[in-house]
């Protein structure tokens, strides 16, 4: 716990762009440092510097504010006091990347690899020692094959993106993945992916047939060059820490022409209770083309504090079909066809991402990745192994309405999830009943707002502890966190790293770091919760 407070404190005030030197020469200055790097990425890419310059920015460049701000999701991490790199480079190619690589690793810079700049705690875009970012979003390529149905979607493209590029070429095709349209492909797909066909379909990394990467040495490597076991090792165990995933080739999956989506809201005066605990015995055990979130959020309420319970869902499929099911599983909802709405696949991922008009809406409003526009926030992540008891349900909403405003969303598991083994792929958390994820955000800019507010998250964590897994308690790496351990790769690098590892990926954490002190056993590829390399024996 120390050093976790210790990292986020350095993050919040350490603002220095020093190359590491010794106590006999004093560190070169940030000028110096970017001449190396672009004489360096001019020779590997065999460009001249000013075409180089449009894709590498230093602090003293006119637009690196801009570029630098492009991708930061979280506001927590965008103040005058937040650590800054020393140099951006923006690849438009592999030898980009490739270069990128080699020339950070020459000068002894750490590279954060940054996608759609959605980790949770910034980890892809800051650093407590000299850094660079290697930003992702020029690559950002979405080629559809609908003759053997698979796509290359890169890094850098977002979900949006890559729905709207399947849309164009089918309409009864999708891709199991996130409802969030700006989330980058680099980090969601490495980290498992998963969205609301998850019970129809599982992970993302399900479908993840072929992959490009960079390797420490600076090589473009496919699946058949990796080896499979890197190949396993990135889809899921985080691309970060093993090289920079240029994309992933997948494979759709059918959807069919109509769908329905619904929401249904209960107060804790009025079912809430019933509905949130009768939710955990059908919501993973129903059948596999329904999914059903379940929100739970602290409330005012004709002027008394209240809990809402909230089910989202998606049905791949007829409202009829799934009013009749969930009238003889699930009457505490009391869902009425009325609340249903039928639409195509496409119009659903609209509304998921609260486009209340979906039917009406122009799918190339996914194209946008609302740019520059972040707001405060922190997540947390459990998993449920077995079903919180009815007054169990109670105290929490009780201690949800003393705490004020962190909420909760449970994620149900079951159907394709519960068939794949645990070490199938990185993700071992597939028999789990369901997941939860903590979730506050807020708008103001003030220190003693934000402490608040992650007390709140850490109070709500801790009350859980008696109803989630445990030994380890687990959690999910693409809803990072920071409190559940952090890394300064000194000489406990490896006992840092289990500590959070396990908690991410169970016993597959034995095998990812096996592989990753093969494939990269100086650690170069590293960041604050990154796999450690196994220790050197003496």
């Amino acid at each position: 716990m120390i050093k976790t407070q210790t990292f986020i404190s350095v993050l919040s005030v350490l603002f220095f762009f020093s190359l590491p030197f010794s106590s006999f020469s004093a560190p070169p200055s940030s000028a110096s440092v970017c001449e190396s790097f672009v004489q360096c990425f001019s020779d590997k890419t065999k460009s001249p510097q000013a075409q180089i310059n449009k894709n590498v920015f230093s602090q003293t460049n006119p637009s690196y504010s801009s570029v630098l701000r492009a991708y930061i999701r979280n506001a927590r991490f965008n103040t005058s006091s937040t650590p800054k790199p020393t140099i951006i480079v923006t690849p438009r190619s592999d030898s980009h990347v490739s270069a990128a690589v080699i020339c950070s690793k020459t000068l002894n810079f750490i590279l954060k690899i940054r996608s759609g700049g959605h980790d949770y705690e910034g980890l892809s875009y800051i650093s407590d020692k000299p850094f660079f970012i290697l930003d992702m979003s020029n690559l950002r390529n979405v080629s559809v094959n609908l003759a053997d149905q698979t796509a290359w979607i890169s890094a850098g493209a977002t979900l949006g993106e890559v729905y709207y590029g399947i849309w164009q070429k089918s309409k009864v095709h999708g891709f199991p993945a996130g409802v969030c349209p700006t989330v980058g492909v680099g980090g969601h797909v490495s980290g498992a992916g998963y969205g609301n066909m998850v019970r129809k379909y599982g992970l993302s990394v399900d479908y993840v047939e072929d992959a490009k990467i960079v390797d420490v040495k600076g090589r473009v490597l496919d699946r058949r060059g990796m080896g499979e076991d890197l190949f396993w090792a990135i889809s899921g165990g985080g691309g970060r820490s093993f090289g920079v995933v240029l994309g992933y080739k997948i494979r759709l999956v059918p959807v069919p022409s109509t769908v329905t989506v619904f929401r249904v809201e209960q107060y804790m005066d009025s079912g809430a209770v019933d509905m949130v605990h009768k939710w955990q015995s059908v919501g993973p055990k129903t059948d596999r083309n329904l999914f059903m979130r379940m929100l739970i959020q602290p409330v005012t309420r004709k002027k008394v504090k209240t809990v809402r319970a909230t089910v989202v869902a998606l049905f791949l499929g007829r409202a009829n079909d799934v009013v009749s099911l969930l009238a003889k599983e699930f009457p505490e909802l009391g869902l009425k066809k009325e609340s249903c709405e039928e639409m195509t696949w496409m119009q659903s991922a609209l509304w998921w991402d609260n486009n209340e008009n979906a039917t009406k809406t122009d799918p190339k409003v996914f194209l946008d990745r609302d740019l520059d526009s972040a707001s405060f926030g922190k997540r947390k992540s459990d998993y449920v192994a077995t079903e919180i008891p009815r007054n169990g349900i109670e105290s929490l909403f009780k201690k949800m309405i003393e705490l004020g405003k962190i909420g909760l969303v449970f994620n149900p598991y079951g159907g394709k999830m519960a068939e794949v083994a645990e070490d199938a792929t990185p993700f071992p958390h597939r028999k789990k009943l369901f997941k939860i994820q903590y979730s506050v955000n807020w708008k103001e800019s003030s220190a003693e707002i934000e402490r608040g507010y992650l007390n709140q998250a850490k109070v709500l964590y801790s009350f859980m502890t008696g109803f989630v897994s445990k030994n380890p308690r687990n959690a999910y790496l693409n809803y990072r966190d920071v409190d559940i351990g952090v890394n300064d790769h000194g000489v406990n690098s490896y006992k840092e790293g289990e500590v959070y590892g396990r908690k991410y990926f169970g016993k597959n954490f034995d095998r990812l770091v096996k592989i990753k002190t093969t494939v990269d056993p100086g650690n170069f590829f590293r960041n604050e919760q990154s796999i450690p390399t196994l220790p050197r024996k003496a």
